[in-house]
């Protein structure tokens, strides 16, 4: 089947889209031997697809998973401290998997894990501005902290900025953010005034975390991985 060449690169863990095009621009992509322009498709099965003269190949192998983490476990493959990690949790994958961003040791909910270096870089950086979303329960006075959330706010000599603020019951707070700084909400909620009492991420991108107890994962099914790849 015909893909965008942008979405070929990705998937075979060239480069992210973006790059891809710059790729193209560049005339480094070729298809049964013609440069590729911008807007060309190709079909893996197919067609020859050469990016600085070298065939593209598939990815053999690649591994995706939705993690529920728990508290507790550090967000690493290995700690020098002794902690538990969320690599034990997935030891039952055969892959060599690395966390797809942070979720602090005290913080729980959805946590992706993979093997693929560019699903990795668009998922992370704030320039690709993938959403991550938190249900937040804290102590404290939410009234005046809202209005203090929803405007940047500095902290150790970072801007912090949320994308969107609203509560979600009583005491309970939807934060989303797309920077994903060290510790970013918990760090904004205490500039705000607030108490940090649990913190749960429940979706990254267009993935939820559903379905799944703390501690348990799975695969990434096939729709899931292509909405995070668009």
């Amino acid at each position: 089947m015909e893909e965008r060449l942008q979405k070929l690169l990705s998937a075979a863990g060239v480069c992210s889209r973006r790059r891809a095009e710059e790729y193209i621009r560049e005339g480094r992509v070729a298809v049964n031997g013609r440069t590729a322009g911008l807007g060309d498709r190709a079909d893996p099965d197919r067609d020859r697809v050469e990016v600085d003269g070298a065939p593209l190949c598939a990815p053999a192998g690649r591994t995706y998973l939705m993690l529920n983490k728990p508290r507790g476990y550090v967000t690493t493959r290995s700690d020098e401290r002794g902690r538990r990690t969320v690599a034990e949790l997935v030891s039952g994958c055969p892959a060599r998997v690395w966390p797809v961003g942070r979720l602090d040791m005290d913080s729980e909910g959805l946590l992706l894990l993979t093997d693929d270096g560019a699903l990795t870089q668009r998922l992370t950086h704030p320039s690709h501005r993938v959403e991550k979303e938190y249900r937040v329960w804290v102590r404290g006075d939410v009234d005046r902290a809202l209005p203090v959330l929803s405007a940047p706010v500095e902290d150790g000599g970072e801007l912090l900025c949320a994308d969107r603020v609203e509560r979600a019951g009583e005491g309970v707070l939807t934060v989303v953010i797309h920077q994903g700084k060290n510790r970013q909400v918990r760090r904004m909620c205490a500039a705000a005034g607030l108490t940090v009492e649990r913190l749960r991420r429940v979706r990254e991108g267009s993935l939820r975390l559903e379905g799944l107890r703390p501690g348990q994962w799975r695969p990434l099914t096939a729709a899931e991985l292509a909405s995070l790849q668009d």
